[in-house]
């Protein structure tokens, strides 16, 4: 039988050599028990390659082990040489038990407080304490320094960020000086603010705000270019006969363009070193009345394309004109209105001083009894019309004087529905518009709007009235009446203040005209027939007339 091979005695034996253990280990391999866990298990006795596991072995002393590591030595090439040895020993941190406060359910607990701090809800990441002093040194390490890094990059940082080089980024300073006492110049900030202050912003991206009620068209239905129309508050340069023509000046000369044929006719031209300042077409359309900057009265039959007469007398301007019947009125930039009668040689009838600055808007009532007049003595003046004789000498005082208004006043509008009503619109330094009744001589309602009123145009048809501002809008505004609420708005209608403008014979267009040089026509309010024709023609495609490009009037 031949003997089983042993095991080479290099492998079975061991070396006394010991090797010094350290402090860290020391405390570590007191902390070790050897021990082992006990564990039931039931083996398979029905399955014969599982057998019945055999009893753990009795535990051995780790006397030796013990008395081996208080002496501070291992055994080399033992199991304890082989574990790593830790050179810094973890102390774990005290904890603090503090006591707890009462907290009602809404209010988090301070770990879930911590936990959204800490995960950015309502911390800040780069400054990660709160406290005065983390904060103070975190700005300081947020100076350029140029000892950190390469004098090239922190020069080329400086130059980006527009910091020296040994500035803090974040720095704070000196409170800015407070604004200047001066009264005078108080004053003069007070009267230009309106200019270049303008309102907040409007909830639409177009420039355009409407109630749920009403949808107005927000972009012209036509635009005509007009070079050369004049840039001044006081002038009138646009009016629209009930023959659905519209007259226009440009400079010294006056057009016609009629709406129905889309043609543009050249009525006649101004004297050489004068000017159109106003244009206003009769009652019935068939004659138009020019006023010229020299003061002098034209009179033209537009069927003809003659010019019928001329009435001087006037010592200025003549900046409005208003007709009433066979009388033609004007204001003249000396305050006086006159009344000419077309069909006489001695045309002027009677004259009305009431205005001691230029009269820029004139308007008769629609039954002839009633003249309203404003002027750039923020005056209102409401006249009589019924009058008795009247000749050459003949002087009319007003029946009511308003002076409410803080700005010259050009807009002026009776109501076509209620005769008794009369609005009445300021400059720049107002932008009020007042309603007053022209029988009692109260004022009933006042809105104010966001800039200058350069015109007023009541509706036929709906209990509204329109305005154009200029400066700084440049808008055309709708209010109901008499709720005196803002229907809609048009926010910079034209590229500069929208200063002349006329309703059309049938109450649904408005033409309005700026210094940007176009004649730009909207569509504002709908007529009763062209309600029937929407609702007939509601599945037919929708033309629009701005397809065609922009039209000019020359």
């Amino acid at each position: 039988m031949s003997s089983i091979p042993k095991t080479p005695s290099r492998y079975r034996s061991r070396s006394d050599a010991k090797t010094p253990l350290t402090p860290s280990l020391v405390s570590a391999m007191n902390g070790v028990s050897l021990s082992s866990r006990k564990r039931d298990c039931i083996a398979d006795i029905s399955n014969p390659f599982i057998t019945r596991s055999r009893p753990a072995s009795p535990k051995r002393s780790s006397s030796s082990v013990s008395s081996q590591a208080h002496s501070g030595i291992i055994r080399k090439g033992g199991v304890e040489s082989r574990l790593d040895v830790i050179s810094r020993d973890y102390v774990p941190p005290q904890s603090s038990h503090k006591k707890e406060i009462k907290r009602s359910r809404s209010t988090p607990a301070p770990r879930d407080r911590d936990r959204a701090h800490s995960s950015g809800a309502g911390g800040d990441r780069f400054i990660t304490a709160r406290d005065e002093g983390d904060v103070a040194n975190t700005l300081e390490m947020m100076s350029l320094n140029n000892n950190n890094a390469s004098p090239g990059h922190t020069a080329r940082l400086a130059a980006a960020t527009g910091v020296p080089i040994g500035r803090r980024v974040l720095a704070y300073h000196e409170a800015p000086p407070s604004a200047s006492s001066d009264p005078a110049l108080s004053q003069q900030r007070e009267l230009a603010r309106p200019l270049y202050g303008r309102p907040g912003a409007l909830p639409s991206s177009t420039g355009t705000t409407t109630n749920k009620s009403r949808r107005i068209n927000t972009q012209p239905v036509k635009v005509l270019d007009a070079p050369g129309m004049v840039d001044d508050f006081y002038l009138n340069l646009t009016s629209w006969s009930s023959q659905n023509a519209v007259a226009v000046a440009l400079g010294e000369c006056t057009y016609i363009w009629r709406a129905d044929t889309g043609n543009v006719t050249l009525l006649g031209e101004a004297p050489e070193g004068t000017y159109v300042s106003s244009v206003d077409y009769s009652n019935d359309g068939a004659y138009l009345g020019i006023g010229l900057g020299s003061g002098e009265v034209e009179l033209w039959d537009i069927e003809a394309g003659q010019k019928l007469r001329t009435m001087a007398g006037h010592q200025g301007q003549i900046a409005v004109l208003s007709w009433n019947n066979h009388v033609l009125s004007s204001g003249c930039g000396d305050g006086s209105i006159w009344h000419h009668d077309v069909r006489v040689p001695r045309h002027k009838v009677m004259e009305l001083l009431g205005h001691s600055g230029e009269v820029c808007g004139l308007r008769w009532r629609a039954d002839g009894e009633m003249l309203a007049s404003g002027g750039n003595d923020n005056v209102v003046n409401i006249w009589d019309g019924r009058v008795g004789d009247v000749g050459e000498g003949a002087r009319g005082t007003a029946k009511w004087t308003k002076r409410n208004h803080t700005a010259a006043v050009k807009a002026i509008a009776w109501c076509p529905w209620q005769t008794n009503l009369l609005a009445s619109g300021g400059g720049t330094n107002d932008a009020t518009i007042h309603i007053w009744n022209s029988g009692t001589g109260a004022r009933l309602h006042s809105i104010k709007t966001p800039a200058q009123v350069t015109g007023i145009h009541w509706s036929p048809h709906r209990k509204e009235f329109l305005s154009t501002h200029g400066y700084p809008t440049n808008a055309i505004m709708v209010h109901a009446y008499p709720s005196m609420e803002r229907v809609a708005e048009i926010r910079d209608a034209h590229d500069s203040r929208v200063l002349y403008s006329a309703i059309s014979p049938a109450g649904d267009l408005a033409c309005t005209g700026a210094g940007d040089e176009n004649l730009k026509f909207w569509q504002i309010w709908d007529t009763a027939s062209t309600k029937k024709k929407k609702s007939e023609n509601k599945d037919r495609p929708a033309s629009s007339t701005t397809k065609s490009g922009i039209l000019s009037i020359r």
